[in-house]
């Protein structure tokens, strides 16, 4: 078995992919961002939600967030919701909605990552910040149909044009990076980390 040629091709697709997403990424990235930033300039909090390899990427937005590596500068507060592994099926909606309920106020923001087809527990996130009046923004992909309905004109929808899961991820890494990347040059100026 040849695994370069396995890498290989799997890098050039992802390359493809990805070069092939930016013009239809780029406008809601960037309002994301101004949303993102308004939220923050009026001392308000991130919070971010999604089930399974989803949590990881919402604990990379808050990550990034919170500290950068590359430059100093103040922590931005971001707070990734939890769900517990003893859950049950038919709580799972309620999941994150409880935790938004309890923590978050309408000056602050929630961002739902989906990459598959409308998970409950990011369902049920997404209708209580309808409840407390909070601004939402959903990384999912076109495909899925439960997110998109329940969206509001003023929320932000940045949905990537993938079938398959895995690749929905990979466009979701890229989407996270330049989001933050964004939001920091907003709040503290351009950083040439060359």
């Amino acid at each position: 078995m040849d695994h370069y040629q396995i890498i290989a091709s799997r890098f050039q697709q992802t390359m493809e992919t990805v070069a092939m997403s930016v013009d239809h990424l780029a406008d809601p990235i960037a309002r994301g961002s101004e949303m993102i930033t308004q939220v923050l300039l009026n001392d308000g909090k991130i919070f971010c939600c999604g089930r399974g390899v989803d949590a990881a990427m919402a604990q990379l937005v808050c990550s990034l967030l919170l500290e950068n590596p590359e430059r100093e500068r103040p922590a931005l507060p971001a707070f990734n919701l939890a769900a517990g592994a003893e859950v049950q099926d038919e709580s799972a909606g309620d999941a994150y909605a409880r935790q938004v309920r309890a923590l978050a106020r309408d000056s602050d923001l929630l961002l739902v990552i989906d990459s598959g087809s409308g998970e409950p527990a990011c369902l049920g996130a997404l209708h209580a910040a309808r409840e407390t009046g909070m601004p939402v923004i959903v990384m999912g992909n076109a495909h899925n149909e439960a997110i998109a309905a329940a969206l509001n004109a003023g929320d932000v929808h940045i949905a990537v044009q993938a079938r398959q899961r895995t690749r929905c991820v990979e466009l979701h890494t890229m989407v996270a990076l330049s989001l933050c990347q964004l939001i920091e040059t907003n709040l503290f100026g351009n950083f040439d980390q060359e």
